[in-house]
């Protein structure tokens, strides 16, 4: 089998992982196959071994492009837009959760049960690479919090835990259907909550 050379790798890598985000963003992962994707470039289906271990592995970095790419877009139009923490922390979760609700990729990852299947691929990684990936999602927010929390803007406690209180209102539409026609409401009520919670020293 005739090998390839960095630059190659690096082309036929990056074009699996462009295939992937259309196809997964416009299929879903499930639906999917490894021939779809290995078709898309032009290489035979066991060379996609070469590149990824599984599909869902190439999912999951998929996944986690997309969200480093549209964090910085998020955290510019937000946190780094608003002088006052509770205006800029309500912005940035509206288009985080708007964001989960119209993006085609995101909107895959919160069917049936993708984001189960794609967190159990987690599972593989050393305990280095998984902080060092968690270091990474949260590097975009924990600067604007722990310089609130020098100028004695935004509450007290770990910078880390409040970041992740931060996170878990992207999954809030997992509910939407659960919710119904309250959905909305339900959706901006916890916003403005957590917002005004983080804010707002405890009495």
């Amino acid at each position: 089998m005739r090998g390839f050379d960095e630059e190659e790798r690096e082309r036929i890598r990056e074009e699996l992982m462009a295939a992937g985000r259309d196809l997964f963003a416009r299929y879903g992962p499930r639906k999917t196959t490894i021939a779809d994707l290995t078709d898309a470039v032009g290489i035979a289906n066991g060379t996609f071994y070469r590149f990824f271990d599984s599909k869902e592995e190439l999912y999951f970095e998929v996944v986690q492009r997309e969200g480093h790419e549209l964090a910085d877009e998020l955290v510019a139009n937000s946190l780094a837009a608003e002088d006052d923490p509770e205006r800029a922390i309500r912005r940035f979760l509206r288009l985080l959760v708007e964001t989960m609700e119209e993006n085609e990729l995101f909107q895959q990852l919160l069917e049936g049960d993708e984001l189960a299947r794609m967190m159990r691929t987690m599972d593989g990684l050393s305990d280095e690479e998984l902080e060092a990936r968690r270091a990474a999602s949260f590097a975009y927010v924990l600067p604007y919090v722990e310089r609130w929390q020098e100028a004695g803007k935004i509450r007290d406690g770990d910078p880390y835990a409040i970041v992740g209180a931060m996170g878990v209102v992207k999954f809030l539409p997992l509910y939407r259907e659960q919710f119904g026609e309250y959905y909305p409401a339900v959706r901006d009520t916890l916003i403005e909550t957590v917002a005004a919670g983080l804010t707002r020293p405890p009495e």
